[in-house]
């Protein structure tokens, strides 16, 4: 077998890993919350550690593996990948867990910056690479489609440490393969690296999500808080300035100057922030309040994977006939209003109430995120397209990041209200134990923390603390259908079509492309081996997937698009 293709293996199996280890996370946890007594803010970390690692370095990590080579880089990457696996599955506590999933973003983070060069540095452009970008995009949308039915069997059956633990002989595997198969690739116009703006940035995300996350239990007026904001506030200023004035910055602050730009990293983060960060608190609702098994939970996530499935190909045909900011408004529109119909959640709800919001959003997703990674790297130089790609996933993860602890902080303030307001005049009301019955709601431990209350008291304090948690998952839905269509009234308004950029068969200019036009190999690549397969309609229907699962697939549509 040729050495491309054992490439397009190595590549598609550690992708495969690292999002299948995201999809299924989100089923585990109320497994690991229960196994390791962790609290409703660990929940949190659990997933923003990791977000927030990959935020924070995937640009960096492009650069370091430019510099150092592509391979090596993909390798390191690999190997950091399923170390810190090992160790979340030997985790003794929320610490070390949270610790562990904040190591397997740097491994993710060099996995993602260089997968798609490695592809393309051994397919040649045309349709070859899109053979090879289909069966990539085909990886991408089988993880995320069995990702929560797989981590729901392996939770049930083996535990949630049986979800990390399958991570290291698949990785071990890869990096054999990496080592020995895989051709290195360095950029000869290699740039610095921006290790000041990595600190700065990182260090504001950092104290952003700490305050959001610490706020109801400091207080938002404690000096904590105000300190912490005011922090993130003189970091994400001090970048700022700092990316002004280096030559070669992390973040090209020119590249804001087209409103373009501006509004596909607005939508990005939109749908990220809006939509995807919500998945933790509806995973708690189907497993902690409805009583779901994490299979179960797989089960009724598939409506919302299925319809992106089905709605990604008609965007990929829809962008030759339609306007991006059309696309992108009308699919943002949708999440917005999947999010509604999410919302108004009794007491006496199943899951289906969640049914027609999970179709439209999905319908949604599915029109949306073809688009936005058409459009993210179509909107700038050809050169500079590789770059613009790892901003809008940066901006997902950003999201993904503010989404869960911002979303977190109001359910928690809407539940103490709602549970306060029902238990006025009795015990439950005072001090911290609010907070302590939204909490116990929303992890399925009611039971045991309406104990201390005298027993005729126990139905009303139940019903308040469960109204409680659904109090504060309906206002997050509700709000988060208001950022939605926020987005896509500013998509709207930013992005035109002559800002697109489009190479001479009208395609939107995409990274891969870049990332071949400016690599040094070994050797020019063998392309004896071309395939007259299109994979571009695959390509594009998988790609939603992508954003899906925070990882940015840049991609594009064959035709023109109107003026």
């Amino acid at each position: 077998m040729g050495r491309k293709w054992w490439t397009l293996i190595a590549v598609s199996v550690a992708t495969f890993m690292l999002l299948l280890d995201i999809t299924v996370v989100n089923v585990a946890l109320p497994s690991i919350r229960e196994d390791l007594g962790a609290s409703f803010t660990d929940l949190q970390w659990v997933v923003d550690s990791y977000a927030l690692s990959l935020a924070a370095l995937v640009l960096s990590a492009g650069s370091l593996a430019d510099r150092l080579g592509r391979r090596r880089v993909f390798a390191a990457g690999l190997g950091i990948f399923s170390a810190a696996s090992l160790l979340c599955a030997l985790a003794p506590d929320p610490v070390f867990l949270n610790l562990s999933r904040a190591l397997q973003g740097v491994g993710g983070a060099a996995m993602f910056a260089v997968s798609l060069a490695l592809i393309a540095h051994e397919f040649p452009a045309g349709r070859e690479r899109g053979t090879a970008m289909g069966v990539y995009g085909a990886t991408i949308g089988g993880a995320v489609a069995i990702g929560p039915l797989v981590g729901g069997m392996l939770t049930d059956s083996l535990g949630w440490e049986s979800i990390f633990y399958l991570n290291v002989p698949v990785g071990l595997a890869a990096i054999v393969v990496t080592s020995t198969k895989l051709r290195e690739s360095r950029d000869p116009n290699v740039t610095r690296l921006d290790w000041m703006g990595v600190a700065t940035f990182s260090g504001a995300l950092f104290m952003l999500v700490l305050a959001l996350l610490r706020g109801n239990d400091e207080g938002w007026g404690s000096g904590l808080i105000v300190s912490l904001f005011a922090g993130a506030a003189a970091l994400l200023a001090a970048f700022i300035a700092m990316e002004h004035r280096v030559s070669q910055p992390m973040l090209p602050l020119g590249l804001f100057r087209k409103p373009a730009f501006i509004g596909v990293q607005v939508a990005a983060f939109a749908i990220s922030c809006a939509m995807l960060a919500q998945f933790l608190y509806l995973t708690l609702y189907l497993q902690n309040y409805l009583g779901h098994t994490p299979f179960e939970s797989g089960l009724r996530y598939l409506p919302i994977t299925v319809a992106a499935f089905v709605f990604a190909p008609l965007a990929g045909l829809l962008l030759s006939r339609l306007p991006a900011r059309v696309m992108i408004s009308a699919g943002l529109a949708a999440a917005g209003v999947g999010l509604l119909l999410m919302s108004g959640i009794t007491l006496t709800s199943d899951w289906t109430t969640l049914l027609g919001g999970f179709l439209v959003a999905g319908a949604g997703i599915g029109l949306l995120n073809p688009t936005i990674a058409d459009v993210a790297v179509g909107v700038v130089p050809e050169e500079q397209s590789g770059m613009a790609s790892g901003i809008n996933d940066t901006f997902r993860q950003v999201g993904i990041s503010v989404g869960i602890a911002a979303w977190g902080a109001v359910l928690i303030d809407r539940g103490v209200g709602k549970v306060s307001e029902l238990t006025a005049g009795t015990s439950a009301a005072t001090g911290d134990y609010p907070r302590e019955l939204v909490e116990a709601a929303s992890s399925g431990n009611l039971d045991r923390a309406i104990a201390a209350v005298p027993s005729p008291a126990h139905d009303v304090v139940a019903d308040a603390a469960s109204q409680g948690f659904l109090t504060g998952l309906n206002d997050i839905l509700v709000l988060g259908a208001g950022l939605s269509f926020a987005g896509a009234l500013l998509a709207l308004w930013l992005i035109r079509e002559r800002e697109i950029q489009r190479d001479e068969s009208g395609r939107g200019l995409n990274s891969a492309d870049e990332a071949a036009a400016h690599a040094t190999i070994e050797r020019p690549p063998d392309s004896s081996d071309a395939d007259a397969v299109d994979a571009d309609l695959v390509h594009v229907w998988t790609t939603a997937f992508a954003a899906y699962t925070r990882a940015a697939e840049p991609g594009a549509a064959d035709g023109s698009r109107q003026s």
